[in-house]
């Protein structure tokens, strides 16, 4: 291989390792749970039950990412076919990235009390839309790294080397940051340089620690990793744009392989994400869990996505995408289902000894399958995004992976909050999720292994 090139995809590779904390650390292990827990109690202070504060902590977070969901859904496509006809992705990766350093700095904020806690739900989703939106643009570089053989594995390979990223991340915060109840560490330390446990300094520290870990962890990308420069243009006018992405939206309903597969994968990503917004809730909300646990919990899922993830990415290279994708699925089906049919007293109807640790030991293990089959469907899907794209409009077509991704990126969230709302339960507002991955295993039916961009 060339050695600019291998620079070139060790550049990518990087972006995972930077921004995977973001979701590992922040919306799912540490800052998610967290919220839970403020929010809880600031609904409490306000007057409601217990369980009736817990069921609007977790309708309130569901109710942002659904909003931010639909600002990505709108955004992407427009965006991704101005790069492609302006040859230019990373000036908008730049521009998301300090959007994003901003707002995850600022998640410091988020005080025990519950004043800022709407603030810090907004600034926090706008983050998730800049990392999203910087992700959507760094996906479409995949194509240009290799051919129909090797893509996979490299997207494996890149997905790997970021939750590795996320394991080292969360390590570093639960032996030295993150406190428990009695205000110590994993290491049985207070956090440190002198943070204050009382007020949960050490946890929220997770914020400004999110955003150095990208900004160090980002320059071998922008260092490495460069615009092709005999396809930049120095204007588009707009009216270009609108009428390209107009001519590509209509030329989808002509593909069959290709319409069905980013239906499918927006009824499954969006369960994917569902699963990883809601898991820290979940542990928090139904397991009681501390933060500290929550966080050994996300060591244990993200090692198993980072080795699932590679060895999902050889099978890949190997068999193509498309079963990969169907095994990781039914993989996630499974974990739903425990989650529904789990709580501190019960397993799938039969009680459960009071103090048993049986529901503990089982979501660790549902922890470990989604990481490994979520990390594993992810990559997948980006390989299968490439064998349909056209190699000319590379961001366009991921531009419409995102829309795909987030078009109903509302409609997971938006329905646990429903569930959640109207049973009261926060267990039985995971339904959805179940439904959601069968439904995109069924389109999967009429995808074409090897894509139909020939079509």
């Amino acid at each position: 291989m060339d050695r600019s090139l291998r620079k070139r995809i060790w550049g990518w590779f990087f972006f995972d390792w930077a921004s995977q904390p973001f979701y590992t650390l922040g919306l799912t292990f540490i800052f998610g749970p967290y919220f839970a827990y403020v929010a809880t109690n600031y609904f409490m202070d306000a007057g409601l039950t217990q369980e009736a504060a817990k069921a609007n902590s977790q309708s309130i977070w569901a109710i942002s990412q659904t909003i931010a969901g639909l600002l990505i859904a709108v955004t992407a496509p427009v965006l991704g076919v101005w790069a492609d006809n302006s040859g230019r992705k990373m000036p908008w990766i730049l521009l998301f990235s300090a959007i994003f350093v901003a707002a995850t700095a600022s998640l410091w904020g988020l005080t025990p009390d519950g004043s800022s806690l709407y603030l810090m739900l907004v600034i926090f989703y706008v983050g998730f839309f800049a990392a999203e939106s910087a992700l959507n643009f760094t996906n479409a570089i995949l194509p240009s790294l290799g051919d129909e053989k090797t893509v996979g594995r490299i997207s494996g390979m890149g997905a790997a080397f970021g939750y590795w990223g996320g394991v080292l991340a969360l390590l570093i915060m639960l032996l030295l940051l993150a406190e428990n109840e009695n205000g110590v560490t994993l290491l049985g330390n207070a956090p440190l340089f002198g943070l204050d446990p009382e007020t949960r300094e050490g946890t929220r520290a997770v914020g400004p620690f999110i955003a150095i870990w990208y900004v160090i962890f980002m320059i071998p990308f922008f260092a490495w990793v460069r615009d092709d420069p005999r396809k930049v243009k120095s204007s588009v006018p707009f009216r270009q744009i609108w009428s390209d992405l107009k001519t590509s939206l209509k030329a989808i309903t002509h593909r069959k392989s290709l319409l069905n597969f980013l239906i499918s994968s927006m009824l499954y990503r969006d369960a994917l994400n569902a699963l990883y917004a809601f898991g820290g809730f979940y542990a928090a909300l139904v397991l009681e869990w501390s933060i500290v646990q929550i966080g050994v919990f996300g060591i244990i899922g993200a090692i198993s996505a980072a080795i699932t993830t590679a060895i999902g990415g050889i099978f890949d290279a190997r068999v193509g995408p498309k079963p990969v994708i169907r095994v990781a699925i039914w993989c996630l089906i499974a974990v739903g289902a425990v989650i529904i049919g789990m709580s501190r007293q019960h397993l799938f109807g039969f009680p459960l000894p009071e103090g048993s640790s049986l529901p503990d030991v089982i979501f660790l293990i549902c922890g470990a399958v989604t990481g490994g089959a979520g990390g594993a469907l992810y990559a997948a899907s980006r390989s299968l995004m490439v064998r349909h794209a056209d190699p000319d409009r590379p961001t366009e077509a991921f531009g419409l992976f995102a829309l795909s991704g987030k078009a109903t990126a509302f409609l997971a969230p938006a329905l646990i909050a429903l569930i959640t709302a109207w049973t009261g339960n926060n267990q039985q507002g995971f339904i959805p999720v179940i439904i959601l991955f069968l439904l995109g295993l069924f389109l999967l039916r009429w995808v074409k292994p090897e894509g139909d961009r020939a079509v």
